[in-house]
């Protein structure tokens, strides 16, 4: 007698009934068993009750939103989440991917697209995660935390007319967040990097990107030495079912023009000495989220008084929305007088006792000297 394979179990969690609808049939013809929740709280009970492999999840829920509801899930189950979105703004798609979620695709989107998806997200190897508190994971914390504190830059940006920091808290779980900085004959270059993951892994990937970058220090056009860098990065990336957001930037001194690519950072903030501080746009998804994916460089002038300031989502994460944590890294800026004080008061946006994620910040600032308060720019 021949037994009939047990189908594996999905979760659609949307509340349009015509999308769950389609979700349904597209998962059904994956041969999932599929189970429907309208909301929020009844889609994190059908995962517990079904003990689901996959999980669809909308952002926008009647009751607690999908960020919520992934945070829920990731404290009881390693199912593959899949969150769908209709926003374009570049924090929700950053938001979804570190609360635990797997992939991301946006409203409308193809069927054939979404079964690709969940295909590659299947051919990812799933550990199950161990309590933070098992003490079989003292040992790799460790070794972790040496490893993530080894990334952040040993020499200090002496630059003419500018003040250059960073600071660094880690969580109580290593992730992958780091900054690296070094001087060049023009200025310096500058990247900002979040690995997802924790612990060994996650550092690990870290050491590899900051490496990488390096390598491409001597390439000419920023896009194309991010465009080689990304390319060596993604296979270690593949292979590990992960990703990497980064912000990477080189500074000319002399003119104050900083360009820069953001790959699926989203947490720069350009803070003009007159006028409103300003999110610079991300110009593309994380490292490894697409292949082939190119991401066009931009530039900013740094005038006299600007400051650029980078912070890592621990930062964002402590706040209740995007405008009350811009006008907090503003007044930051603006409030205290040299980029250490800034970084300092950074990190206390998001306090030790609360934060759940690294917490990371860097600072460039354009002093007003002398010489340019008389309109005079020194070569």
């Amino acid at each position: 007698m021949v037994s009939t394979p047990v189908k594996r179990q999905a979760v659609v969690v949307e509340d349009d009934a015509d999308i769950r609808g389609l979700l349904v049939l597209v998962l059904e013809q994956l041969d999932f068993e599929v189970t429907e929740a309208p909301d929020g709280l009844s889609g994190v009970e059908a995962v517990r009750t079904t003990n689901a492999e996959l999980v669809t999840l909308d952002i926008n829920l009647p009751d607690i939103d999908g960020m919520e509801v992934c945070r829920r899930l990731r404290e009881f189950s390693d199912a593959y989440v899949l969150m769908l979105t209709a926003r374009a703004d570049e924090i929700d798609r950053l938001n979804g991917l570190d609360t635990g979620a797997d992939d991301y695709i946006n409203k409308p989107f193809s069927p054939k697209e979404l079964q690709a998806r969940i295909r590659a997200l299947f051919r990812r190897a799933r550990t199950p995660a161990q309590p933070a508190e098992d003490p079989r994971q003292s040992d790799e914390l460790a070794r972790a935390a040496v490893v993530q504190k080894s990334l952040l830059p040993q020499e200090t940006v002496r630059l003419d007319d500018y003040d250059v920091a960073g600071a660094f808290r880690p969580s109580r779980s290593v992730g992958g967040d780091f900054y690296d900085w070094y001087q060049t004959p023009a200025g310096m270059h500058l990247t900002f990097a979040d690995a997802m993951g924790k612990g060994m892994g996650a550092a690990l990937i870290a050491a590899t990107v900051r490496a990488v970058m390096r390598s491409v220090a001597d390439t000419p056009a920023l896009d194309a030495a991010f465009a080689s860098a990304s390319a060596t990065i993604a296979s270690d990336l593949d292979q590990s079912g992960s990703f990497v957001t980064m912000f990477h930037a080189r500074l000319d001194s002399g003119s104050g023009v900083l360009s820069y690519i953001d790959a699926g950072h989203g947490l720069a903030v350009h803070i003009p000495a007159e006028g409103p501080a300003r999110r610079l746009v991300s110009s593309g998804p994380p490292v490894g989220i697409l292949d082939g994916q190119l991401w066009p460089a931009a530039e900013l002038q740094l005038e006299a008084g600007d400051s650029l300031v980078i912070v890592s989502d621990g930062v964002l994460d402590a706040h209740e929305s995007l405008e009350e944590f811009m006008r907090n890294v503003e007044k930051a800026a603006r409030n205290e007088p040299t980029s250490d004080k800034v970084c300092a008061a950074l990190l206390d946006l998001a306090p030790a006792a609360t934060a759940e994620d690294d917490v990371t910040a860097v600072v460039v600032r354009r002093q007003q000297s002398a010489a340019h308060q008389t309109g005079t720019i020194r070569h």
